[in-house]
C-alpha cells in the first residue's frame, strides 16, 4: 500500500486534469447502490451475478464495434454502459461482504505501479525498459512473480495445498478459460511459444491445416457409426490450428472474423435486394443463389475500382481540385 500512496503522491499534479471525473464517478456509485437499496429498483434488485454476466459480454462487444466503427459519440455510451457493469458486480460484492468498488480501484491502482517499474521506482530505481517488446517482458515476468506468492500462500492452507501443488505448475494456468475460445487458443499458442513449442514458420501451419481437415474427413467417412464426440473434436483442432496460423501471421482472429461478417452480411443484403426481399432468396434454386451470390462479389470487387474513378474523376489534368 506505501507503494501506491508514493506513487499517487508522485502523480498528483498529472491527476488534476482527471479531477473533474471524481464528482460523476462519486454519483455513479451512489446511484447504483441506491437502485439496490430496499424500494430501489425491483429489476436491478433481483439481478445476480449470474443473471449479469451475459449483458457483460454483449457490452464488450458493443465496444468493440463502436471502436470499429470509430463512432467516437457512441464509445462514450458504450463505455458508460460497460462501466455500469463494473459497479454493478462492485455493488453486489459490498452487499455480499466480499469487497467494494474502492477496493477494485485500489487493487487496480496498485497493480498499475507494481507492474511498470519503468515509470514508478521500486527501491529508487526505474527497470530498463527501452521500447513495447521490453515492457511486456517485464509485465509477464512481474505477473509470474505474483503467481508465484500467491500460489505460495494457498499453499500454507492444508485443504488447498494439493491442489495449489498442481495448478502452479502450468505456465498456462493464468491464461482464463473463461474468455472466448478463440482469444484463448491465441495465448495458448502464444505462451507455447515463449518456450520454444511453436511451428517455426507458417509454412508448417499451412501442412498442419491440411492434415487437420483429412482428419475431420476420415471422421466423417466413418458414418452413423461415428460419435458426434469426435467431429467436435476434430473440427476443434481444425479450429485451433487456423488461430496458431493467424498469430504467425499477425492477423487479428476477432478482426479478420468480424470483418468477413461484415462482408457476408452487405453481400447477402444485396442478394436480398435483387431477389425481392428474404422470403423471395427461399424461393430460389441453389444455381440461382450462387448466380446471385456471385454477382454480389463482382459488386465488391468493382467498388474500390468505382471508388479509384470517381476520385480520379473529381481531379483537374494537374492534379489539383477541379
Amino acid at each position: 500500500m506505501a507503494e501506491v500512496e508514493t506513487a499517487s503522491s508522485d502523480l498528483a499534479g498529472e491527476l488534476r486534469p482527471a479531477e473533474t471525473a471524481a464528482a460523476p464517478l462519486t454519483e455513479a456509485v451512489a446511484i447504483m447502490a441506491r437502485l439496490r437499496a430496499p424500494g430501489g429498483c425491483p429489476w436491478d434488485r433481483e439481478q445476480t451475478f449470474d443473471t449479469i454476466k451475459r449483458h457483460t459480454l454483449e457490452e464488450t462487444y458493443e465496444v468493440f464495434d463502436a471502436i470499429e466503427r470509430r463512432a467516437w459519440p457512441e464509445l462514450k455510451d458504450e463505455l458508460g454502459d460497460l462501466l455500469l457493469q463494473v459497479l454493478f458486480y462492485s455493488q453486489m460484492a459490498a452487499e455480499a461482504g466480499y469487497f467494494d468498488i474502492g477496493d477494485v480501484a485500489a487493487g487496480l491502482n496498485a497493480k498499475l505501479v507494481r507492474r511498470h517499474p519503468h515509470v514508478f521506482p521500486v527501491a529508487g530505481k526505474l527497470t530498463d525498459a527501452a521500447d513495447a517488446d521490453a515492457v511486456l517482458r517485464n509485465w509477464e515476468q512481474i505477473k509470474r512473480a505474483e503467481k508465484l506468492e500467491a500460489a505460495a500462500m494457498k499453499a500454507e492452507t492444508a485443504a488447498m495445498k494439493a491442489e495449489t501443488a498442481v495448478g502452479a505448475t502450468s505456465g498456462l494456468d493464468d491464461i482464463p478459460r473463461t474468455m472466448p475460445a478463440m482469444l484463448e487458443a491465441g495465448k495458448l499458442g502464444s505462451r507455447a511459444a515463449k518456450v520454444g513449442f511453436d511451428w517455426p514458420n507458417a509454412e508448417g501451419l499451412f501442412e498442419k491445416l491440411q492434415e487437420e481437415i483429412a482428419e475431420l474427413k476420415a471422421e466423417l467417412a466413418a458414418g452413423d457409426a461415428l460419435p458426434q464426440k469426435s467431429v467436435s473434436e476434430e473440427f476443434g483442432d481444425l479450429l485451433f490450428t487456423a488461430v496458431n496460423l493467424a498469430r504467425h501471421l499477425k492477423v487479428d482472429t476477432e478482426s479478420a472474423l468480424r470483418a468477413a461478417n461484415a462482408k457476408f452480411r452487405a453481400r447477402f443484403r444485396a442478394m436480398e435486394a435483387v431477389a425481392g426481399g428474404y422470403d423471395a432468396l427461399a424461393r430460389l434454386t441453389p444455381e440461382e443463389l450462387d448466380a446471385l451470390w456471385n454477382g454480389a462479389k463482382r459488386g465488391d470487387d468493382a467498388e474500390p475500382e468505382r471508388a479509384s474513378v470517381e476520385k480520379l474523376d473529381a481531379k483537374a489534368p494537374n492534379g489539383s481540385p477541379a
